[in-house]
C-alpha cells in the first residue's frame, strides 16, 4: 500500500479515535457508576421524550447559521473554546436537572455542530460545500466501538454507520444542490431522522448521567465537556478519513483501516 508515513500515522490516529470505547464507558469512568443503573431513574416515557428532543435539536442546528466560519482550509480548530461554551450550558442544565434538557440540548448541539465544522475545515474541507455540511451532521451518528463478527474478523462500526447513511446523505445532497435550499428539504428531513435515531442513544446516556442525584451544576458542566469531547474525537477521526480518501480513494483507505492493528508496523508490512 502506497501510503506515506505521515498518512499511515494519521490513519492509525483516526481508527484509535473512532473505535475507542463509546460515550457510556466515558461517563461510567467519570461517575464510577454503570450507566445502566441510571436508566432506572428516568421517567417511563423518557425514551420517547429524548427522541423528540434530539430530533428537534438537530433540526434547529442544521437550519441555524453555524457555518459562519471563514473558508480557510487546514486552519487549526478551536476545540477548547467550544468545550467551554458547551460546558457552560451543561452547568446550567445540571443545576436544573433533567427538565432542562429540552432547553439545553439545542444550544449545545448547535455549538457542537460548529465545532465539528471547525474540525472539518482544519482537515481541508470546504465549509461552503453541501457535502461537507452533511458530513458534519453525519458525525452525530458515530458512537465508537467495534462490531465483532465470527472468526475474530470484524467490520468497523464507523464504516457500518457510514454505509447505513450513504443513501439518505446522497439524496439530501442531490436535492439541496438541485433546489438550492436546505430548510424544508424532505430529503434532508429523512437524513436528519436517521441521524437523530443514532444520536438519541448518546443523548440518553447524557440524560442518565445528569439525572443522578450527585450531579449538580459542576457535574453537568463536566458531563457536557465529555459529551463534546466525544464528538470532537469522532469528527477528527471522520475528517482524517475523508482527507485520506480524497488522496488515496475510498476503497484503499477502508481496506487499510480494516487491517490496521494497534501497531503501525502491521500495516506497513502488508
Amino acid at each position: 500500500m502506497n501510503f506515506e508515513a505521515d498518512d499511515l500515522k494519521a490513519l492509525e490516529r483516526a481508527k484509535w479515535l473512532l473505535e475507542n470505547p463509546g460515550l457510556a464507558a466515558k461517563f461510567t469512568s467519570f461517575l464510577g457508576t454503570p450507566i445502566e443503573k441510571g436508566f432506572e431513574m428516568l421517567p417511563q416515557n423518557w425514551k420517547q421524550k429524548v427522541g423528540h428532543i434530539t430530533h428537534s435539536a438537530l433540526s434547529r442546528a442544521v437550519s441555524t447559521a453555524v457555518f459562519t466560519l471563514n473558508e480557510e482550509p487546514y486552519r487549526q480548530s478551536s476545540n477548547i473554546w467550544h468545550k467551554l461554551a458547551v460546558g457552560t450550558t451543561g452547568g446550567i442544565s445540571g443545576f436544573f436537572g433533567l427538565a432542562a434538557l429540552a432547553l439545553e440540548l439545542p444550544v449545545s448541539t448547535t455549538i457542537m455542530l460548529r465545532s465539528i465544522a471547525d474540525i472539518a475545515r482544519s482537515e481541508g474541507e470546504l465549509i461552503s460545500s453541501i457535502e461537507t455540511r452533511l458530513a458534519c451532521m453525519e458525525v452525530f451518528a458515530f458512537g465508537g466501538g467495534v462490531s465483532n463478527s465470527i472468526d475474530d474478523a470484524y467490520e468497523s462500526a464507523y464504516f457500518v454507520a457510514r454505509a447505513a447513511l450513504a443513501s439518505s446523505l446522497a439524496n439530501a445532497a442531490e436535492y439541496i444542490a438541485e433546489k438550492g435550499m436546505i430548510k424544508g428539504s424532505p430529503a434532508l428531513l429523512r437524513f436528519v431522522v436517521q441521524i437523530s435515531e443514532r444520536f438519541s442513544v448518546q443523548v440518553s446516556e447524557k440524560a442518565v448521567s445528569q439525572a443522578l442525584p450527585v450531579i449538580g451544576a459542576a457535574g453537568g458542566a463536566l458531563i457536557n465537556t465529555l459529551f463534546i469531547d466525544h464528538f470532537q474525537d469522532m469528527a477528527r477521526g471522520h475528517f482524517i478519513i475523508r482527507r485520506l480518501e480524497r488522496r488515496y480513494g475510498t476503497d484503499t483507505v477502508q481496506n487499510a483501516y480494516e487491517i490496521l492493528s494497534p501497531s503501525i508496523d502491521a500495516l506497513q508490512n502488508n
